[in-house]
Order: structure tokens, then sequence, then C-alpha cells
């Protein structure tokens, strides 16, 4: 007896109600459809379907065992397609969206090595620091530092990180001096990222030793983008990823501070639809950022 044959057999002997209306669906003939669901009630050792001239019904052990079956059977449909996906060569329109910061930092320097090593893919990228939703808007992947899923059908992968730093123009410290420990910036003029889930709370850690100050401050924006600007013009100091001020820091027109304290980690994540399996493109592509922000 081939097992897989018939436990697909009676799978639609109950589906469809009967041996007559199987057979025609798979296309075997009636006594095929017959031996088969014989066989598998004998290596059973129990009676699965009640069967007279005018009907046929499950046995309690028959129905038991029908939804075993019909899970069964999906799991190898799931893997047969999973790896038929994966198999499959990447290609199609990806529609992407990102927080400007986020795509005009991070992701416009990857992207172009995405599509060299994909070159059946093209990618449709929107940037926009609102929250954007994702079903609605038609997009494959939403990219962002919100882990928080408001719908039961996303599903979100952690991509990796994004060290920060605390930092100020020389002229700023100058003025309004240098903190030597976190709680001095409840003192300082603190510009706000306001999409962060806390932005008045800013957390450190030392040696084990965790602080959270409450900071404020004259301005408050949902861009990092425009934060920077402002750092750059000294209107106050900011806790912010180090990727989107790197050329600052390293031309000196912005240094760090409280360098021996580690600001709260800030992840990356990648949040897209909720599927038995994902699309080779999409699939490719979460990939790919996991390799590249690995190294963050």
């Amino acid at each position: 007896m081939d097992r897989f044959t018939a436990l697909r057999v009676f799978k639609r002997v109950v589906e469809l109600n009967g041996f007559t209306a199987a057979a025609r669906d798979l296309g075997l003939s009636n006594a095929a459809v017959s031996k088969n669901v014989n066989a598998l009630e004998a290596f059973l050792g129990a009676r699965l379907l009640t069967r007279t001239t005018r009907r046929m019904s499950l046995t309690e052990a028959g129905e038991a065992y029908y939804r075993r079956c019909v899970r069964i059977l999906e799991d190898l449909e799931e893997a047969d397609a999973m790896v038929t996906s994966m198999a499959a060569s990447p290609r199609g329109v990806l529609r992407v969206t990102a927080p400007m910061s986020l795509g005009l930092i991070r992701l416009s320097g990857v992207i172009p090595r995405f599509l060299a090593r994909y070159p059946e893919v093209k990618i449709d990228l929107n940037l926009d620091d609102r929250v954007v939703d994702l079903i609605d808007g038609g997009y494959d992947i939403a990219l962002g530092t919100r882990s928080t899923l408001q719908d039961s059908s996303l599903v979100s992968r952690r991509l990796g990180t994004l060290p920060r730093v605390v930092c100020a123009t020389p002229e700023y410290l100058e003025q309004h001096g240098r903190p030597e420990q976190p709680q001095d910036l409840a003192h300082h003029r603190c510009l706000l990222f306001s999409l962060m889930p806390s932005p008045n709370e800013w957390s450190f850690q030392r040696q084990g030793l965790k602080e959270t100050v409450h900071v404020d401050g004259p301005y408050s924006v949902n861009s990092s983008l425009t934060i920077r600007e402002a750092l750059l013009q000294s209107v106050g100091i900011t806790l912010i990823p180090k990727a989107y001020v790197e050329d600052a820091l390293a031309s000196g027109k912005l240094v760090t501070v409280l360098d021996d304290w580690q600001p709260s980690e800030q992840s990356v994540y990648a949040i897209f639809p909720s599927a038995r399996y994902l699309s080779p493109k999409v699939r490719a592509f979460i990939d790919f950022l996991v390799e590249r922000f690995s190294g963050e």
C-alpha cells in the first residue's frame, strides 16, 4: 500500500461523500478507490467508514483520523511549495516602504547591490516617515524600527541594529556644558524623535548598571534627517543612529558624549504579510538585508 496515495484517496472520499465521486475526481476506478480505503483500514486495524448501499459516514475513529490526514496533507503541500519557491529565481516587482532617513542613509547604498545580484527583480521604493498601511498600500515589505504589529495577518523579522550615539556640536557643548552622566541630559535642550515609542525617555547601560532619564527640549520631529540639521545648527543635543551622523562626526562638526554609556538598542525590522510561504523575491530581499545589517 502506498500510504500517501491511500491518505489522499481517503480524504477525497470523505470530502466528496462517496467512492464514485472520489474516483472521478482522482482519475481512478471505483475498485482502486475501494482498495486504497480497505488497505488503509487493514493497516490501521480499525474501520474508518461505515458503508451501506444508501449512505456512507465516518466512524468516531475515522473522523479523528480524517482531521489528522487533512493537516498532514496540507503540511506536505506547504513543504513542497516552500521548496519550489526557494528553488525558483527571484523575479518581478518588489514594492517596499521605509522611513525617509533609513531609506536615504542605509537603503540607498545597498539596494543597487541587491539589484545587481538579482537582475530579474525591480524595486519600487516608497520613502515616507508616516506609518504606512502595508496591505492597503499594496506593499510587499515595510521596513522600520517598530516591531509592533497592528494586524494579525502581518509578521515581522528582525534584520539587525542601528547603533546610536548622543552628540552635539562643539559650540553647543561649550555654551551648555558637556553631560558627564545620563541624568545630566535632563538639564539639556534635547532634540526628540517623535516616532520612538517613548520619545522623552532615553535609556543607557554601563557595566550592568541601567539608567533611564526623562528628557525634554525645544524640538520634536518625526525625521532623523531634520534632527541632524538642527544638531548642525547647535539647536540642541540628541540621541541618534550613528550612521545618520557619521560624516559630521568624522569632520568634527559633531562630537559624541557619554561614550562610556551604551544607549538602548534600536532594532530594524522587516514587516510583511503572513503567508504559507514567502515569494522568492521577498525571501531574497529579507535575507539580503539581514546579511547587510548583521554587521551593524
